[in-house]
């Protein structure tokens, strides 16, 4: 009896569901002058349609796809997990984020087909991490960085030509050697800003699957090929595989309300002040403006960062989604080329900067390499270096990077 009275109560809905549903059969209502027993009988008539709906359709596919979806980010995370935990093991540099790429980056080539129809990872949960990291990278910006002003100074006008110097051989490489299109190959070879530049790309036109595959393929190489030949060199690991990291193990759990708080700040006034790629500037340059004026100090704990860059990492890996095995060895030449040119920059610039700057050549050296902020910072910390002017060197990098994409972007849309 309940359930035939919870059938009638819902019988009005009955034709749309069905509808939805693509099944076949219409459900026609009785009129209530009809017979009793004509009455029961298309009421059970239409209770055998109802429980024969089937489970896919149409009309369902939809339900199936959303409940699917938080599953398959479940699954992505959990192995993006397990996979940075391997490529620590291994000692690969930064591995709490290129293992979870490399994972998730696996499967969106590979296994294409086993992800949801039109799946994408959920863009909130990304940016959210992706302000954590922009906290950390602002956390390194202190007083104590800008002690020697005159030789700073030097050090950033060199920086200016070889940012300039660095972007013309990527956007040689990539336009005459690659034969990508301009706009494509301009953002492509940008020697900084990983989000800001596919960011400002994408708006701009640029070939997404292209410009998201140069950008990750040159940080990749570089943190890479640069701790590996250094830790070849000094003849014992740098950086990340070293166990070096910039992130604290002993941050209390009453800190974690300060550091949301200034990733929201940091989010809303990226927002308000219309930043380039404002997830990551905006909370970067709260967690500066902070630390600069002394009002608090940014320490964010190292399991948020290690959770962060698993996000992230499985993030990035999944836009690599219908890119073929050619694209990519395609891609991995170009970048080759592109950073063995700017690496070989690099070197000249440390060569020249050394004596004046007062720093050993490596120092220099991964000052100026165009990779990761987090990594060269601790390579830094391996070489016993000071990572705050290794920090300040590759955020200044990034921010004259970013600024010459800003004023171009114009003159970018109306054609390079």
């Amino acid at each position: 009896m309940a359930r035939l009275s919870l059938f009638r109560k819902y019988s009005h809905l009955r034709p749309a569901i069905l509808h939805m549903s693509g099944h076949p059969r219409r459900l026609d209502i009785c009129p209530e002058e009809a017979p009793a027993g004509q009455r029961r009988e298309k009421r059970r008539a239409a209770r055998r349609s109802f429980e024969e709906l089937p489970l896919a359709g149409p009309g369902r596919q939809w339900l199936i796809d959303d409940m699917t979806r938080p599953v398959t980010t479940i699954a992505l995370l959990a192995l993006s997990g397990v996979a940075a935990h391997l490529a620590e093991w291994a000692g690969l540099p930064l591995p709490f984020l290129i293992g979870p790429l490399l994972a998730s980056a696996a499967v969106a080539t590979a296994l294409p087909h086993r992800l949801p129809a039109g799946y994408a990872f959920p863009p909130t949960l990304r940016l959210v991490f992706i302000a954590v990291i922009g906290l950390m990278i602002g956390a390194q910006v202190t007083p104590e960085l800008f002690s020697n002003a005159p030789r700073l100074a030097l050090s950033f006008a060199a920086l200016l030509l070889f940012t300039v110097l660095a972007h013309a051989i990527g956007y040689a490489v990539y336009a005459r050697i690659g034969g990508y299109d301009r706009v494509t190959a301009f953002y492509a070879a940008a020697p900084g800003g990983l989000f800001e530049s596919i960011a400002m790309g994408d708006e701009a036109g640029a070939d997404p699957a292209r410009l998201m595959l140069q950008q990750f393929l040159r940080v990749i190489v570089v943190v890479t090929l640069l701790p590996i030949g250094l830790s070849i060199w000094l003849g014992e690991p740098v950086g990340s595989s070293a166990g070096m990291t910039l992130a604290r193990a002993d941050v209390p759990w009453q800190a974690l309300p300060v550091i949301v708080l200034a990733g929201a700040a940091g989010i809303a006034a990226g927002h308000v002040l219309r930043l380039p790629a404002r997830q990551l500037t905006g909370p970067l340059a709260v967690a500066a403006a902070l630390n600069l004026t002394g009002v608090w100090h940014v320490d964010i704990p190292e399991w948020l960062l290690h959770v962060a860059q698993v996000v992230v990492g499985c993030a990035l890996g999944m836009r690599f989604t219908g890119l073929s095995r050619a694209m990519l060895l395609r891609g991995f030449g170009l970048t080759i080329l592109s950073v063995g040119g700017i690496l070989i920059l690099s070197g000249l610039f440390a060569v020249a900067l050394m004596g004046p700057i007062g720093q050993p050549f490596d120092v220099m050296l991964i000052s100026f390499a165009p990779g990761g902020v987090t990594e060269m910072a601790l390579v830094a910390l391996s070489l016993q270096a000071n990572p705050a002017l290794v920090t300040l060197h590759h955020i200044f990098r990034i921010l004259i990077t970013v600024m010459g994409l800003g004023l171009t972007a114009r003159w970018i849309r109306k054609g390079l």
